[in-house]
């Protein structure tokens, strides 16, 4: 019988690609969402929708917000799960400057809710969605795992390192339990499907999308924010993983969970970093199309660089992206131009 794997805010931009990456691996996910990052089709999230449409299968589906405690325990009760894969929460590093309180509420108190659930189900086995933005301005690049964490430069990146002391901290307490933390760097693209993949509703607050609708006519221009950094053309440099890449990365760490291996931290990114303006000059080779753009003041949070050294989780968990950044942009392209067929269902995923 399929092992039964908890995702929540699996109605989202990289939930969703990991629902089905977890179906076509074998497990039977059971999906949590409140509809903050998903768009509402009848009962269920677009996202799921679809992928019950083009996988041609059942999802089982719970709207359901972390910090409804007894919706939880309604929840545990029902089913027996091997494991969590954690994604819900806020996810936006400028809003999380102007909203503090508010992602310190819906991100810290979620969690604990679902961490204490857990521990009440003996359900022992955690994937964390963490975020590159727990190392802060970088020390050394690229980064490792041994880079010193907790210099965050804005609330949303406190609260994934937050939640990762818990983790690291629980751990200790309860030597049965076993939790990966996948720090993601910048995830883009979309499903070789055209059903799933990011679309945001309002200003997006990721490059990719916003760059991909400025290709496609339905934002004149782009705004680069700041083009001052100590970087190769003033523009900030980040590592941009395929999501597909990303929800795979998901797989191998659920079977890692198998060994028993205690708490663990990866990195989950190409380990190449580009710049805004190279991302930019990519999508216009794979759209051909100019992007117009202009320069805006940087945004509250950022940071100049940021890529990873991906090294172990190549090497303990068997992983490594596949995706360069021409497929990346070429797919990205292709994915939206399919998606603006379509009513949108996406909000945001991690900015750096």
């Amino acid at each position: 019988m399929a092992e039964k794997v908890l995702v929540t805010g699996g109605g989202g931009y990289i939930g969703s690609h990991c629902v089905v990456e977890l179906i076509e691996s074998g497990y039977q996910p059971v999906v949590v969402d409140n509809f903050s990052n998903a768009v509402r089709e009848g009962d269920l999230p677009e996202s799921i929708r679809r992928i019950e449409k083009f996988l041609n299968t059942r999802i089982e589906f719970h709207d359901l917000d972390l910090l409804d405690r007894p919706g939880l325990e309604k929840l545990f009760k029902k089913h027996s799960f091997s494991a969590v894969i954690h994604f819900a929460g806020l996810k936006a590093v400028g809003e999380s400057v102007e909203q503090p309180l508010r992602y310190y509420k819906v991100n810290l108190t979620g969690f604990i809710n679902l961490l204490e659930v857990m521990q009440a189900h003996r359900v022992r086995n955690l994937v964390f969605s963490s975020s590159a933005t727990v190392y802060g301005d970088p020390q050394h690049l690229p980064i490792d795992e041994q880079h010193p964490v907790g210099g965050c430069t804005n609330p949303y990146g406190k609260t994934k390192y937050f939640i990762e002391e818990m983790i690291k901290d629980h751990c200790k307490a309860e030597k049965d339990w076993n939790a990966m933390l996948l720090r993601y760097f910048n995830p883009i693209g979309a499903h070789s499907s055209g059903q799933i993949g990011e679309d945001p509703q309002g200003i997006p607050n990721n490059l990719l999308p916003y760059v991909a609708q400025v290709a496609v006519g339905r934002r004149p221009c782009l705004s680069i924010y700041g083009n001052d950094y100590d970087t190769i053309d003033g523009t900030g440099v980040r590592d941009y993983i395929h999501v597909v890449d990303l929800a795979k990365g998901h797989i191998a760490a659920l079977k890692k969970l198998k060994e028993n291996c205690g708490c663990k931290a990866y990195n989950l990114g190409t380990g190449k970093g580009y710049s805004v303006l190279e991302m930019v000059k990519a999508m216009e080779k794979a759209s051909g199309k100019e992007i117009t753009y202009k320069i805006a003041p940087r945004r509250g949070g950022d940071v100049a660089s940021c890529y990873a050294d991906p090294r172990l989780a190549e090497k303990e968990l068997g992983w490594k992206a596949e995706f360069d950044l021409e497929r990346m942009c070429k797919e990205s392209h292709a994915g939206k131009s399919d998606l603006l067929l379509h009513k949108r269902f996406y909000i945001q995923t991690e900015v750096l």
